[in-house]
């Protein structure tokens, strides 16, 4: 008898009259709020606009979907083309079958678009929602806990995973969690990128290859657990050697990067430049108007009394073509006497 494990829900559907409410829907629409969420905070905090990053991923989430959908299927075409598999399946989405690596890679795509429109260097904004998509990537893992898929090897550990379909050839039982296993890696992949990131001042996409490098390790050792159908290529499964390879070219990007382009860029978004330096030009002719600086403080820094004094008239000497009329002698009790102005300034010779 097992004293603990990880029960599975009895139905990942319910319906609100005839509306179905799917967990593993939830779970995508969650992730993908927290992604734009925590990339939007990032990207503002990088010198951008607020709403950049949901504008872009108006463009990369869709994309995102298409590609995740086209690898799974692409890679597991049995499931849907093969005799006695009806080849309509491969469009319901609900149902599972959302590979990673065509989502970034199609997702990275839609968001190059959306950058492109809006002038926006796309590393710089890789590099803001990386942390955001690992986030989305963990809570999208649990749509796989509903549905009860993707679990590893038989297990007795006290957090075994408690399978009770017998649907799609599955064996009621219990097996690692490996959604549980994968979801808790890409929590711990998003806070290792925003530390580094912190540290090192990444910049140039490579926060973002940071992040892609450290889920294709966790990525490497769960996908080994699984015991799902997979095509295997030298005894290791697919999505094995997918992650070795894509590691690699994170790993090299971050070396070749860091020496052809250190530091990170000073300028993520031209357009909150352009609408910062607008709006201090604004305060200015404001101030301008008033006959003050922006500071609030007089242009010249001395009283009214003495700016009112034109230094021609204080100097005795007039502006070319005109004449200065004469004046009388004054009283020394006189204000402008008893302020110190030369004697040029009070009598005519």
């Amino acid at each position: 008898m097992e004293l603990a494990y990880i029960p599975s829900p009895s139905r990942g559907v319910l319906y609100l009259g005839p509306i179905p409410l799917r967990g593993y829907a939830f779970c995508i629409i969650i992730g993908v709020f927290l992604a734009v969420w925590l990339g939007n905070k990032r990207w503002v905090a990088r010198g951008g606009q607020s709403g950049t990053v949901a504008d872009i991923a108006v463009w990369a989430v869709p994309f995102g979907l298409v590609g995740g959908r086209l690898y799974h299927v692409i890679t597991d075409y049995e499931l849907y083309f093969s005799p006695g598999r009806d080849w309509v399946d491969a469009f319901k989405v609900w149902q599972g079958g959302l590979g990673i690596w065509g989502a970034i890679a199609l997702g990275a795509l839609g968001a190059w678009i959306g950058a492109r429109r809006r002038g926006i260097p796309m590393p710089a904004y890789a590099d803001a929602v990386a942390p955001g998509i690992a986030l989305a990537q963990a809570m999208g893992r649990w749509g796989n806990w509903f549905n009860q898929e993707l679990y590893g090897r038989e297990t007795h550990v006290p957090w075994a995973l408690h399978i009770t379909s017998s649907e799609g050839g599955r064996v009621p039982g219990y097996y690692h969690p490996t959604f549980l296993y994968e979801s808790l890696w890409c929590i711990g992949v998003a806070f290792l990128v925003m530390w580094a990131d912190r540290r090192f001042k990444l910049g140039h996409g490579r926060a973002f290859a940071l992040y892609v490098a450290a889920y294709c390790v966790g990525r490497g050792w769960i996908e080994y657990m699984r015991v799902d159908d997979a095509h295997h290529i030298l005894g290791l499964r697919l999505n094995d050697w997918t992650a070795l390879i894509v590691f690699l070219l994170a790993v090299t990007y971050m070396i070749v990067s860091a020496k052809r382009r250190p530091g990170r860029e000073e300028i993520v978004e031209p357009l909150a430049v352009t609408a910062s330096t607008d709006g201090t030009d604004t305060d200015k002719e404001t101030d301008a108007a008033s006959g003050k600086p922006a500071s609030g403080k007089p242009a010249s820094g001395k009283p009214a009394s003495e700016r009112a004094v034109p230094e021609k008239a204080v100097s005795g000497k007039s502006a070319p073509g005109k004449s200065v009329p004469e004046k009388s002698a004054e009283p020394a009790d006189e204000p402008g006497a008893a302020a110190g102005e030369p004697e040029s300034a009070t009598k005519q010779s």
